[in-house]
């Protein structure tokens, strides 16, 4: 189902986006929003690279 990297993947855009929670309420607004793009530049990247690695191979 998922790969080790896919976990890693999930895990860095799930990081990023508390990350950006946090500084938003932290008073860094713009800093939170910047950090905040970053999630869908991050899976975006997941999908790619699951793309041109063939994807799930089960055949």
């Amino acid at each position: 189902m998922f790969k080790k990297s896919d976990y890693y993947i999930l895990s860095a855009a799930i990081i990023s986006l508390i990350l950006s929670i946090a500084l938003w309420f932290t008073g860094n607004k713009d800093t939170g929003l910047f950090v905040g793009l970053w999630v869908p530049s991050i899976i975006g990247l997941g999908i790619y690279l699951k793309v041109i690695s063939g994807g799930n191979n089960h055949g």
